[in-house]
């Protein structure tokens, strides 16, 4: 399945809270978690649609069927556990890096492709999509440390290293890198007005 023959659906909360149960099966099928962490992802999912600002896309097959990716993410701010874990990191070992990329931030929670699909353009799309309608100055991600596709692609729009070599409280054997990009993404086209999404008759 080529970006050609895909179409990109916005997804307000209460859509994307529908569509739960199926974005968990691409979750699953392109981390591989652990059974026993699913029902906590679940929950940091239904979580993350409370935040101000959320907002979310899905790549379905022209014509209908399973979808193949997805992509959310919300506003940046205080009181948020990942927000607040850091900044806190980032101020230490660079005063003023935390205000000038977290001050008025998008943060890119999540963002995943069955692995059959990957390879096609469908993660590009679903994250110049997922950002084309922000008003905030900067988008801001997590993605494990390593020459892996995924930071490939996030380098390719734009993103850069701001704190190499994170290590998220609860897991000190594996290294995550937390990465920045101003808005709008270089290549993903003029900033759109953000619109009612469009009703969306898929249910996995």
């Amino acid at each position: 399945m080529r970006t050609a023959e895909i179409e990109l659906w916005e997804l307000a909360a209460p859509a994307f809270l529908h569509a739960l149960p199926a974005l968990l099966e691409i979750y699953t099928a392109a981390m591989d978690p652990p059974a026993e962490q699913l029902p906590g992802r679940r929950s940091i999912m239904r979580e993350h649609a409370r935040h101000p600002r959320f907002g979310s896309v899905v790549a379905l097959p022209r014509g209908g069927g399973e979808a193949a990716g997805f992509a959310y993410g919300f506003h940046g701010a205080g009181g948020q556990w990942w927000h607040d874990v850091i900044t806190t990191e980032l101020h230490e070992r660079d005063p003023g890096a935390d205000r000038h990329w977290f001050a008025d931030s998008f943060e890119v929670a999540e963002l995943h492709v069955l692995p059959a699909c990957q390879g096609r353009g469908i993660g590009r799309s679903l994250l110049e999509a997922l950002t084309a309608v922000r008003r905030e100055r900067t988008a801001v991600l997590s993605t494990p440390t390593g020459p892996t596709a995924a930071r490939g692609l996030y380098r390719s729009c734009g993103f850069v290293d701001v704190l190499p070599e994170f290590h998220f409280p609860g897991s000190p054997h594996r290294p995550f890198t937390i990465m920045a990009a101003p808005l709008p993404l270089p290549g993903g086209g003029p900033r759109r007005p953000a619109g009612r999404s469009r009703a969306w008759q898929w249910t996995g």
